[in-house]
């Protein structure tokens, strides 16, 4: 499994390496109008920070706070394997971390992750099971085992989309998978099924 999943990283990181950097941006722009079809006012969002060539989440996050949606974005703990939250008030406080990462580091301000209602998270691919793969280290896989009842939203650009990923029990399932196309999966019901009906 470990040599399958190396090899369609590499085929979705030369994907995504393939993008044009307008192309990203106008797709990002796409992904982010139809999530903010998906939080209600008042929830609390944790989003990942994005790197260059990823979903550009800027845009998304000044939604939120537009929107006064509180925001709470994670900081890599490399010891340990694991994620800590902090509350993100201003894009200024981020500065390129852990992996090159934007993270607050200097201006946390600590968030329990009992407060976040929805996680919005970074995928390097997905398949239309609501299967995730992420870049190998299982830092966001980890932190979802421990709060299963975060409602779990994956995003990527659709050219990141395989017909079948090649998962196994450690890789956890999406709620919704979020492309510029719109929504490509809806697995979990619960409190968001009726944002889901808003957003077709």
């Amino acid at each position: 499994m470990s040599d399958e999943k190396t090899r369609v990283r590499a085929i979705l990181r030369a994907r995504k390496e393939a993008m044009a950097p307008e192309e990203r941006r106008e797709k990002s722009g796409y992904i982010t109008r139809h999530l903010m079809l998906l939080v209600a006012e008042g929830e609390t969002v944790m989003v990942f920070t994005s790197k260059e060539k990823e979903v550009n989440t800027k845009p998304l996050i000044l939604a939120l706070f537009q929107q006064g949606n509180p925001v709470v974005v994670p900081i890599i703990q490399k010891e340990d394997v694991s994620l800590r939250l902090s509350y993100l008030k201003d894009l200024g406080a981020l500065v390129p971390s852990t992996f090159g990462v934007p993270e607050p580091i200097g201006n946390e301000i600590p968030a329990d992750p009992e407060d976040v209602d929805i996680i919005i998270l970074p995928m390097l691919g997905f398949d239309r099971a609501g299967g995730r793969i992420g870049y190998g280290a299982g830092y966001y896989d980890r932190f979802l085992s421990k709060h299963p009842d975060l409602f779990k939203i994956g995003v990527a650009f659709g050219c990141q989309e395989m017909e079948d990923l090649p998962t196994d029990e450690n890789d956890v399932k999406m709620d919704l998978i979020v492309t510029e196309e719109g929504i490509v999966y809806e697995g979990g019901g619960g409190r968001h099924g009726d944002r889901r009906g808003r957003h077709n």
